[in-house]
């Protein structure tokens, strides 16, 4: 699958942070991957954390990521630790 952006959704904003939810079918490598939410460069900002509940049609999973990049055309997440 790929990034859909109706699955992406806002938690919380406050002091230009933004706390994101976002729901898939894909598995972790694929949200890990190069460029899987470079659609949604416009709206994420580096530092904006993005709780997401992985893999939801097979053995699902929550984990928390980190924006720690964004070129404006190219979103990098990590793993929040």
């Amino acid at each position: 699958m790929a990034y859909t952006a109706s699955d992406l959704s806002v938690l919380a904003y406050a002091n230009n942070f933004t706390l994101w939810h976002y729901t898939t079918v894909d598995p972790t490598l694929t949200i890990e991957g190069a460029g899987y939410f470079d659609s949604a460069a416009d709206m994420v900002r580096v530092g904006d954390l993005v709780i997401i509940n992985i893999d939801t049609d097979g053995t699902p999973a929550t984990k928390f990521y980190i924006v720690t990049g964004n070129t404006g055309s190219s979103v990098t997440v990590a793993v929040y630790s």
